[in-house]
This record gives C-alpha cells, structure tokens and sequence, in this order.
C-alpha cells in the first residue's frame, strides 16, 4: 500500500501562500479586462432583443400591407357588383327589383367607404410602424458601434496578458497539486468569499492584511512558529508572518 506523504505545516503554509500569489496575478489580468467581458455580453444580449424587436415590426407591417392588399381586392369586387347591378338596374321589371337593386349597390358603396376607411387607418398605423422600425434600426446601429469598440479593447487587452495569463494559469494548476484536498477546499471557500480574492494573507504592523484586524502579540508569536494554521478570527483568512509571505516570490 503506497504511503501518502505528510506535510509540514510550513511546507503547507508555503504551497497555499505560493497559490495565493499565482492566483492573485490572475486576478490583476483579471483587472485589467474590468467590466469589458460583462459589458460585451450584455452588449450582446441586448442587440440580440433589438434585432427581435425589428423582426416584429416588419412581420407586423408585412401583416398590415397584406390587410391593406385584401381591402383593395375587396373594392374590386364591391366595383364589380356595382357595375353588375346597374347593368340589371336597365331590365327590371318592378319598382320592388329597382329598390332591391338599388340596396345592393348602396350596400356595396358602403363596403368600399368601409374598406377605404380601413386601408387610411392602415396607412397610418404602417407610417407609425416605420417609426418605430427606423428608431430600432438606428438603435442597434448605435450599439452595435458601441459593442465594435468594447469587443476591440477587450481584444487588445487578451493579446497583450495572453501569454502571461495562460503561464500563471499553469502555474496555478501545478501549485493545486502540492495542497492538501481539505486545506485547498477551504482556502478556495475563503478566497470566494472575498472580492479581492485574499485567502492567505500576512500579519503588516501587528494586524490582518485582509481585514486589518488586531492580532495579539502572543498569536503573531505562533504563526511565526509555524506550528499549526492560524486563522484571523475577524474574518477567517489564514495568517502567514511576512517572513515567510516575503520569502515566497512568483515570477
């Protein structure tokens, strides 16, 4: 059976202080990119709903155009009836067929006022529509502009840390290796609870370099000694003495 191998704690303290400093460079790239990522997705999202939104408009005045088509043919058909019953108008042979003619081509006269109305309050819809559409358009040209100009300082900024970025990354991954499984999940629970990402910080001017809590002479004296793992009991980080913090360099 293959023996697991136990660390010191000074050898512990140093494999977490080694990851906290590669972690931290990662975050200072980080940095650098700032709100861009979020920004250009957000860009993304929203010229993705614009371009929705325009699609709706022109669906909804392509509808109205065919309403607008059929109201037309409507007063086609309403001409050709009217035409049709004063044709029959000149056969009749009573008053009682003239006044029945003559209500089918009043009828057929309000059909075609009635579609006229129709297609006038179709225009204007459509004319406000083509407002809309316009405003849309120019909105998402505006923010399209806009994403172009994020997405090309977010570019530069990649380009430039590439390399950088992807050393420390590998760094990172071969200093996980040398941290134990249960000290590791609990400086990664402690490092995500915090913005600046500090889980292992060292005790500056008699106080936590996390949260600048007093630390007691006789506590800074144990964590000099290396003896077990001391914790901030403010705010939970773990306490290295600057020795050890400044003799630990990542390059």
């Amino acid at each position: 059976m293959a023996q697991v191998k136990e660390f010191s704690v000074q050898e512990k303290l140093t494999s977490l202080v080694t990851l906290q400093k590669i972690e931290s460079k990662l975050d200072e790239i980080q940095i650098l990119k700032g709100e861009l990522p979020m920004e250009v997705a957000d860009l993304e999202d929203e010229i993705q709903g614009l371009h929705a939104r325009q699609t709706r408009i022109e669906e909804e005045i392509n509808g109205i155009n065919e309403f607008i088509e059929q109201r037309k043919i409507a007063i086609k058909e309403a001409e050709a009836l009217i035409k049709k019953y004063e044709k029959q108008s000149s056969d009749v042979k009573n008053n009682r067929e003239f006044e029945a003619i003559n209500k089918e081509i009043e009828m057929q006269q309000l059909e075609m006022k009635l579609a006229e109305k129709h297609i006038k309050d179709a225009n204007e819809e459509i004319a406000e529509k083509v407002v809309l559409l316009d405003k849309a358009k120019k909105n998402i040209a505006a923010k399209e502009g806009v994403l172009a100009t994020k997405k090309s300082e977010l570019e530069k900024i990649i380009v430039t840390n590439e390399k950088e970025e992807k050393h420390y990354n590998h760094l990172a991954e071969d200093a996980r290796k040398h941290v134990e499984p249960r000290l590791l999940a609990s400086y990664q629970k402690i490092r995500s609870n915090y913005r600046n990402g500090l889980a292992v910080v060292q005790v500056e001017r008699d106080a936590c370099g996390g949260c600048f809590n007093a630390i007691p002479p006789q506590k800074q004296s144990e964590i000099k000694q290396h003896k077990k793992i001391m914790i901030c009991e403010n705010c939970g980080r773990i306490l290295v003495d600057e020795e050890l913090h400044n003799g630990i360099e990542v390059k």
